[in-house]
């Protein structure tokens, strides 16, 4: 929970962490060095001088490190994991379901686990995420279409495979579908990642709720077009609200973007740690206000109801997380 300076509480859900390991012992190849390496750039370019951290400390932090980073310092409430598997770049896998639960197990008040599917491993697949359903009861997937696999350097969820699985998640309640659509990664391809697949998903499947990670970034309008015709469309602020620190006047008109497109509800916070940390990012958010000439334009508001929203409860609605009365909105805890 974050207090601000003005004695206003809110409730903080990260909807994107990750606990991960890009050790050079652990890098299969020189691909896994360059994710890695290509994850620090964004670290170390978008984050303030003092919240950089050493790369070896990046490539592998602890387990401490992270709940210190989290919720003694950070402010958040509760944190979701979301597993990027990357078994082609790193030997045991780069932050995978099985290594999530380790500490999810450990912590079940401090995190909500996800998992994942692989469409390209056809019926296995399909048993894959059905064991992964009976033994952690995940209430979500995280998906990566442009991860590589053999020969294959990616896939879309329009792929007939992809809907099986899209399908089977629905029969098993996993409704909630978190999709990478932001910046490219190397040696991914910029192209696996486009948002044109989550419009035909949407349609198809509208009792599951598509949280594009990263808002489409940078294909933000292409995204907005989308998801304000789609219900179950959601943006994922990874990536974009770090740009409140170096970039603020862009991040004033992505978050407009996206209040003005998308609305106010569907919209969610996440710190994408350890790329970043939130303490520093919650903070900011808070004493954020957009530029005039951008709020006139836009006739947008982000106010401490839609930052609440943002911050927390938008997320807590969709994983049926119990928020406390008193970090509600005001006109939910007068019911």
């Amino acid at each position: 929970m974050y207090r601000a300076p003005d004695g206003t509480e809110y409730y903080v859900l990260d909807g994107h962490v990750h606990f991960w390991d890009g050790s050079p012992a652990n890098q299969k190849n020189v691909y896994g060095k360059g994710f890695i390496e290509c994850f620090y750039a964004y670290h170390s370019n978008l984050s303030p001088a003092e919240w950089v951290w050493p790369l070896d400390k990046f490539e592998k932090y602890d387990e401490g490190t992270m709940m210190r980073d989290l919720f003694e310092e950070g402010y958040v409430d509760k944190a979701i994991f979301q597993p990027t598997y990357l078994r082609d770049f790193y030997v045991n896998g780069f932050n995978t379901t099985e290594q999530d639960a380790v500490i999810a197990k450990k912590h079940p008040d401090r995190f909500i686990l996800n998992g994942s599917f692989e469409p390209r491993d056809g019926e296995q697949g399909i048993r894959d995420l059905e064991a992964l359903a009976a033994k952690y009861h995940v209430k979500g997937v995280k998906l990566y279409t442009a991860e590589w696999k053999g020969d294959s350097k990616g896939w879309k969820l329009t792929d007939p495979e992809a809907k099986r699985l899209l399908a089977k998640c629905q029969e098993l309640d996993i409704k909630n579908i978190h999709v990478h659509k932001g910046p490219t990664i190397w040696p991914l391809n910029r192209d696996a990642f486009d948002v044109a697949d989550i419009d035909d998903a949407a349609t198809s499947f509208p009792e599951l709720n598509f949280i594009v990670e990263h808002c489409g970034l940078p294909r933000l309008e292409d995204f907005c077009w989308i998801a304000t015709q789609e219900s179950n469309v959601y943006a994922g602020l990874a990536v974009a609200i770090p740009f409140i620190h170096s970039r603020p006047r862009y991040f004033a008109e992505v978050i407009s973007e996206l209040l003005f497109w998308v609305g106010e509800d569907k919209i969610l916070f996440a710190s994408d740690y350890a790329i970043w940390s939130p303490k520093w990012i919650v903070e900011k958010f808070v004493d954020f206000r957009l530029p005039d000439d951008i709020a006139k334009e836009t006739g947008v508001t982000l106010g401490t109801d839609q930052k609440k929203k943002i911050l927390g409860l938008n997320a807590a609605r969709l994983y049926d997380v119990d928020v406390p009365v008193a970090l509600r909105l005001r006109e939910v805890a007068a019911v």
